[in-house]
C-alpha cells in the first residue's frame, strides 16, 4: 500500500539524538566557563539534566511543559541565581547550531517526498520556535507543509489532541497517512488510535500497532511509493 502523507517526529527521527547529547555537553562546558562556576562541566551537565527531568516528570499528565523554561530554571539552580535570557540562550542556540545534525538521509528523504508531492507534517513534542529552528538548520522546513508542536496544542503525544490537530490541517485521510516515530507509545500507538499507520523507526518504536518497521529513513520512500533519493 502506498500513502499520500507522512507525519514526522523530530527528536530521534529527523534529529540525531547523539548530536543533542554532544551539543548539550559542549554548551555546558561553555556555560560553566562563561559564568566562572566552580564545578566540573560533566557534573554540571548531570545536575542540569536531572533538574530538567524533574520538571518534566512533575507536569500534569500530557500537559505541555516549555523546554526553554525548564532549561532556564535548571541553569538558574546551577548558577545559584536567576538568569536573564541573554546570559544563556544565545550561547545555547549558537552551540546547537554548531553541533546538532540530522539523522542520516533525513534531509534527502524529506526533499524527495516534497518533490513527489507527498504531504508532510511535523508532529513533535517541542517548543515551536525550537522545532522550527532545527528544521531550518537542517534545510527541511521549506519542504514540510505544516508543523504541529506541543506548544501550539498545549499537550504532548500520545494525547489525542496532537494527532487530531495534525489531521485537521492535512488534506489526506488517516488511512493514507503514516507517522514516523522513534517511540512506540507516543508515536506509533498514539497515531494508530486515529487510523494513521505507524512507522517504527528503531527498536524502541516497535510493537503490535506498527504497520512498518525501519532502521533507515530511506525505507520511508519505499513505504510511501516514492522511488529514489537526492
Amino acid at each position: 500500500m502506498d500513502y499520500d502523507a507522512v507525519f514526522w517526529d523530530i527528536g530521534g527521527v529527523l534529529l540525531d539524538v547523539d548530536s543533542v547529547r554532544e551539543a548539550h555537553t559542549r554548551f555546558m562546558e561553555r556555560f560553566v566557563a562563561a559564568h566562572g562556576l566552580d564545578v566540573n562541566p560533566q557534573a554540571a551537565l548531570e545536575q542540569w539534566r536531572g533538574a530538567v527531568g524533574r520538571q518534566f516528570r512533575e507536569r500534569e499528565g500530557n500537559a505541555y511543559q516549555s523546554a526553554r523554561e525548564a532549561y532556564a530554571l535548571a541553569l538558574a539552580d546551577l548558577a545559584g541565581r536567576d538568569l536573564a535570557d541573554d546570559e544563556w540562550f544565545p550561547l545555547f542556540r549558537e552551540t546547537s547550531a554548531r553541533y546538532l545534525r540530522p539523522t542520516p538521509h533525513a534531509r534527502a528523504v524529506v526533499a524527495a517526498l516534497a518533490d513527489a508531492g507527498v504531504y508532510q507534517g511535523i508532529v513533535s513534542d517541542v517548543d515551536t520556535e525550537e522545532g522550527e529552528f532545527i528544521l531550518s538548520l537542517f534545510g527541511v522546513l521549506e519542504h514540510v507543509d505544516d508543523v504541529t508542536t506541543s506548544e501550539a496544542v498545549g499537550r504532548t503525544k500520545p494525547d489525542d489532541a496532537m494527532f487530531e490537530t495534525a489531521l485537521s490541517k492535512s488534506p489526506v485521510t488517516p488511512e493514507r497517512t503514516v507517522m514516523v516515530g522513534d517511540r512506540y507509545d507516543h508515536d506509533v500507538a498514539g497515531a494508530a488510535r486515529h487510523g494513521i499507520h505507524g512507522v517504527a523507526f528503531g527498536e524502541n518504536a516497535d510493537g503490535s500497532d506498527a504497520s512498518h518497521r525501519i532502521d533507515d529513513l530511506r525505507a520511508v520512500l519505499d513505504i510511501v511509493g516514492v522511488r529514489g533519493e537526492r
